[in-house]
């Protein structure tokens, strides 16, 4: 991490950075939204939909512990890279496949499989750069500012893809995820980011060295409680994620427009909460981690109150359950950046990744089970009201509230 020292050259080099891993993450989102239009307009199958959507979690859920070890054995800035440019080249063979008209289906979820695992491996080194990019001061507005632009591609993305799609043909359409790459790589190329990496006397093996951020986890009685808290709290609401259009047909008596219009500003939500926490800076970040988290589920099983002639109550709730989830995604970003050593910070981001990406599935399943028995109202009030109480238990540990205090060594 770097020192307040030298203000001018880190700013520079992490705004440079910053700014290209944030164009070539909207070129990510809006490929996304194209090839999942793409899918549902050529098949018109949830079937194919569900595929699609394994195709790109399954890898990132399976390559996540990989990812955190090659994070802090090798050089960071290389390790983006190189899984930028090979996402680039799959956008590339998929590109000419759609122009000469020779797409089949499994070239485009094979395509997404390995994107999939390439993000798995790229996150964690993203992450665990941008602490060493700033001075330790500079920390928690990063958080704000990451999560700022996580929200604002889920925002961008479907309207930017759909005008894409009018003006160019598929093909070139797709084509704009390689420019952006560009923008992502070259800065990597230019600039230098400080790490502290595994020395090669010391390496045991992918295995072992993945168990030893484990070893972390398990000898810290205050990450153990967040990690457990935060795969708790997504597992039961992950599914009422994925029900709200459901919510919206079903309850309210609306359609995809209504659809749309509850979740664009929930998106708006979330990046005006990336933008509170960029702009305040908590000193503490596990109040705002709890809180933040409590309020999001608590707001989201509101919106399954809200009686059917009340839409826009509904929205408000949503929209608030959004800024909120922003509340809490940024300080816990930071939280992890400020208290795990560096050299492990890869391996204990990957960990988290693993963990939330294997909650969502199930949390999925248990509700397909559970919908046989109730209606999706009842979804939504019994998940977010569990979610809430779970992740507000975190303030009667110590371990937690301290986390900050006495980090894990």
């Amino acid at each position: 991490m770097l020192s307040d020292s030298g203000e001018g050259r880190w700013r520079l080099r992490f705004w440079t950075i910053f700014g290209g891993q944030a164009l070539s993450l909207c070129g990510s989102s809006l490929t996304q939204f194209v090839l999942m239009w793409w899918i549902a307009d050529t098949t018109g199958s949830v079937a194919a939909l569900s595929v699609a959507g394994l195709a790109a979690l399954l890898p990132h859920a399976l390559f996540s512990p990989l990812g955190g070890v090659l994070a802090d054995r090798y050089s960071r800035r290389v390790l983006m890279a190189l899984t930028d440019i090979v996402s680039a080249l799959c956008m590339i063979v998929l590109i000419t496949l759609f122009l000469t008209e020779r797409v089949e289906m499994w070239h485009v979820y094979l395509m997404m499989a390995i994107r999939g695992a390439m993000q798995a491996l790229q996150e964690p080194a993203a992450v665990a750069s941008l602490g060493m990019l700033v001075p330790r001061s500079f920390l928690p507005r990063v958080g704000g500012l990451q999560q700022t632009l996580q929200s604002m591609t889920q925002v961008v993305a479907a309207p930017l893809g759909a005008l894409a799609m009018s003006v160019l043909p598929l093909g070139w359409a797709l084509s704009i995820d390689v420019v952006t790459a560009l923008f992502g790589i070259v800065p990597l190329l230019i600039f230098r980011i400080p790490q502290n990496q595994i020395p090669a006397g010391e390496r045991t093996g992918v295995w072992r060295e993945f168990c030893d951020g484990i070893g972390l986890v398990r000898r810290s009685r205050g990450l153990r409680h967040l990690f457990l808290l935060l795969a708790v709290g997504l597992l039961a609401v992950m599914p009422s994620l994925m029900l709200i259009p459901l919510l919206v047909k079903e309850h309210f008596g609306g359609g995809a427009g209504e659809v749309a219009l509850m979740e664009g500003l929930s998106g708006l939500g979330m990046i005006a909460g990336g933008m509170i926490v960029a702009a305040f800076a908590p000193r503490r970040q596990v109040p705002w981690v709890l809180w933040g988290m409590s309020l999001s589920c608590l707001t989201l099983a509101l919106t399954g109150l809200v009686p059917s002639g009340l839409f826009g109550v509904a929205i408000l709730w949503w929209v608030l359950s959004g800024l909120t989830y922003s509340l809490s995604a940024a300080p816990c970003m930071t939280l992890l950046q400020m208290v795990v050593p560096n050299h492990l910070l890869g391996r204990t981001q990957s960990l988290l990744n693993t963990m939330l990406s294997l909650a969502a599935p199930v949390g999925l399943v248990i509700t397909a089970l559970l919908s046989a028995q109730i209606d999706v109202r009842a979804l939504f009030v019994m998940t977010g009201a569990f979610a809430a109480i779970v992740t507000a238990l975190g303030f009667l540990s110590p371990a937690l509230m301290t986390l900050e205090d006495t980090p894990p060594r």
